[in-house]
């Protein structure tokens, strides 16, 4: 049997420390392997089924947030979704969230331009939720400093009240102990914890759809697809699968293998994992002077007034990002305590 550390040896092989996962996640080998077979297939007039490679990534991701497949949607972009979910309120109606979230969470909000956008600080989100509330909207961890939502007390706020949820998971899903089942929506982009090729994203609506207009149904949108191709789409697809968006089918046919192989080692393993280096960069931040911003239990870590080391550190092979001036790091399955403690040996010159 493969361990977590065979696993990841086999896959992934990167040529320096990159801690920068919340910005784009590594592709595993039998990723790019299966990039190439869809790409050659197709350039030799062969081309492979890679809609069943859509499929099979719609189940493994429905698997890793514990819901039905019917509620998944598959798509590429988490503002879309944003947008959807936006157009299908009334006008007039409060949408909550969290100050300094991210664009794609928050932005197709504001433009609708008539909806009521009201922004309170992560840690009072809960406490906020008012008669009135149609709609919370918040990442589980947040993209600039890694700060984990209460989603439990969110859910029991939103329920009290009578309001949605909709979560965006692009910062969380692959390492955080989660499940979507007990929130309206959820969205996720598929390039960074969970090592997808850009272009894979999806959504997770309820059972009963969510209220949602498939305003950008196309011929993928039909019950059957293959009869929905010309005119009208006679059949909208009883399940979310009314929401995808056309696929970009070479991203879903690696997608399919990162997600397998997310399965294969097991969420607990890389959350352990993870926040285990997380935890020795806070400690080893601590014997160098800094501390990190408070984002407990989480994979990402920020440190005030660091972010202009960004550039010295990549010109040391070492890859963090500078988000609103602080050094963020993001630790995942790829990374090991030697690059843990080479980024703090970098920083301390």
């Amino acid at each position: 049997m493969d361990t977590f550390e065979s696993l990841v040896r086999a896959e992934f092989t990167p040529k320096n420390t990159y801690l920068n996962t919340a910005s784009t996640g590594l592709l595993p080998a039998r990723t790019v392997a299966a990039l190439h077979t869809a790409v050659t297939a197709s350039a030799a007039g062969r081309p492979t089924d890679m809609f069943a490679d859509v499929e099979a990534a719609r189940a493994a991701f429905a698997r890793l947030v514990r819901v039905p497949v019917s509620r998944v949607a598959a798509g590429a972009s988490v503002a879309v979704y944003s947008g959807l979910i936006a157009a299908s309120l009334p006008a007039g109606a409060e949408v909550l969230t969290a100050e300094g979230d991210f664009s794609s969470v928050v932005n197709p909000f504001h433009v609708r331009g008539d909806l009521k956008v009201r922004a309170v600080p992560l840690e009072r989100l809960a406490e906020s939720v008012r008669p009135g509330t149609a709609l919370v909207a918040v990442s589980a961890a947040q993209s600039a400093d890694g700060r984990i939502a209460d989603l439990a007390a969110i859910r029991t706020a939103a329920l009290e009240h009578g309001a949605r949820t909709y979560l965006d998971v692009s910062q969380a899903a692959g390492w955080l102990d989660f499940g979507a089942d007990g929130h309206d929506y959820v969205a996720t982009v598929g390039f960074k914890w969970l090592f997808c090729p850009r272009g894979v994203a999806f959504l997770v609506v309820p059972e009963d759809l969510g209220g949602l207009t498939p305003l950008f149904a196309g011929w993928v949108a039909g019950e059957r697809p293959w009869d929905s191709t010309y005119g009208r789409v006679e059949e909208l697809a009883h399940s979310a699968r009314r929401f995808d968006e056309s696929p970009a089918l070479f991203s879903y046919a690696g997608g399919r293998r990162s997600l397998e192989l997310l399965e294969e080692i097991g969420t607990d393993a890389v959350r352990a994992h993870d926040l285990a280096l997380a935890d020795r960069f806070r400690t080893g931040l601590a014997s160098l002077g800094h501390e990190a911003l408070p984002a407990p239990g989480s994979a990402i870590v920020s440190v005030p007034g660091l972010g202009h080391r960004q550039a010295g550190l990549s010109r040391a092979g070492v890859e963090v990002s500078d988000r609103a001036g602080n050094l963020r790091a993001a630790f995942h399955l790829y990374n090991t305590p030697a690059d843990v403690d080479r980024l703090l040996d970098v920083l301390a010159g």
